[in-house]
């Protein structure tokens, strides 16, 4: 067993996302969801955490809380005139300050304090207080560029917990492997040219943002070379993911040697997510899970923490997401995916996934510079 702290407080998914019909304003002829609407809507979350309940596996975990980022903390990242106008917005009902990031009264609260359960988490696991840990954030933060919101981010959670560590002086070099199916585009831009923060995104190509995720961008100036995007093609299921993560992921933390590895955890890979089209099931997110965990005991003493980001599915997030916490933590108690053999009959035929691994080792082999 492994302490694994679990980060997380129930006012965060009271964050509203509006109405919306998947990413479509809804009126006219737009009828929207009887849930309220916007696909990052709380369930997915809530599920979680009453999954752990019900199986037990809260019990074998360091359930926390933890305060909200200052807005010292935000401003290592967040310019000060874009934190004011989303400060300004939310005090006066909500509303929207980039693209794709609608929120209610007290959003910019409730997201200072998703941001917060991202640094209470980093912070843990470096001062020791627990082995690897789960911060359950929401609003998400990928996407979120300093001034800019947008795929649902209001906050660049991840940057910011990192640039509070290092501002502690807990660690200098930090890896972030994300795998949320949408390319983490925010995180990249936050750190392109900062050589002691190596990002990785794994993601549907093209799918979240359309214009960015390109393997071709390996980071600039003095980060170059600390930037890694794998753009996998839509269809690509477990075994793709997993040679992915052996092939690419596994020999850049390798070579970059991080004091802490975190992850950026999305689990719209799933194969029954509305906002994607891969094949993943829980198992994936496992074995994932457990291939960083290897890549850490190795590198960084075991250092782990893992941010939530992405995942659409309300039957499906759950149980991936217990599978994850069930490899953190080394617990026995389980959750059987129920959708694991629909899944599981449906990943790419032998000559479809022979094309995907011949197409990954070519994109590897490009690379410059390479791993």
């Amino acid at each position: 067993m492994r302490r694994t702290g679990f980060f997380w407080d129930e006012r965060c998914l009271w964050h509203g996302g509006g109405t919306y019909a998947l990413t479509v304003p809804a009126g006219g002829l737009v009828q929207p969801f009887a849930a309220g609407g916007h696909p990052e809507g709380p369930e997915t979350k809530r599920r979680l955490v009453n999954l752990l309940r019900a199986t037990g596996l809260e019990r074998d975990l360091l359930m926390r809380g933890a305060e909200p980022a200052s807005r010292a903390q935000l401003l290592r990242v967040h310019p000060a005139a874009y934190l004011d106008a989303f400060k300004a917005r939310s005090d006066a009902g909500g509303g929207e300050i980039g693209l794709r990031t609608p929120f209610g009264p007290g959003g910019y609260e409730l997201a200072a304090l998703s941001a917060g359960l991202a640094v209470a988490a980093l912070t843990a696991v470096l001062r020791g207080e627990a082995d690897n840990a789960y911060a359950l954030s929401r609003p998400p933060g990928h996407h979120c560029l300093p001034d800019w919101s947008n795929g649902f981010c209001l906050l660049a959670n991840i940057a910011i917990a990192i640039r509070a560590v290092q501002a502690q002086g807990l660690a200098r070099r930090i890896a972030v492997v994300d795998w949320d199916v949408h390319h983490g585009n925010g995180t990249e831009a936050i750190f392109l040219d900062d050589p002691d923060v190596l990002t990785i995104s794994l993601h549907q190509e093209r799918n979240y943002p359309l214009d960015t995720g390109d393997s071709a961008d390996r980071g600039r100036g003095a980060g170059l070379g600390a930037n890694l995007n794998l753009p996998l093609p839509p269809g690509a299921g477990h075994a793709s993911y997993l040679a992915t993560m052996e092939r690419a992921v596994v020999p850049a933390l390798d070579a970059f040697g991080p004091e802490l590895i975190v992850v950026a955890c999305g689990f719209d890979a799933s194969g029954v997510d509305p906002l994607a089209r891969m094949l993943c099931s829980a198992e994936t997110f496992r074995h994932m899970t457990a291939t960083v965990m290897d890549a850490a005991d190795r590198l960084c003493d075991g250092r782990l923490a893992m941010v939530h980001e992405g995942g659409y599915s309300e039957l499906h997030v759950p149980f991936c997401g217990h599978a994850v916490l069930q490899q953190l933590s080394g617990s026995a108690i389980a959750a059987p995916d129920p959708l694991q053999a629909r899944i599981a009959a449906h990943q790419p035929a032998a000559d479809v996934q022979a094309a995907f691994d011949a197409r990954l080792d070519g994109m590897i082999a490009a690379l410059d510079p390479p791993l």
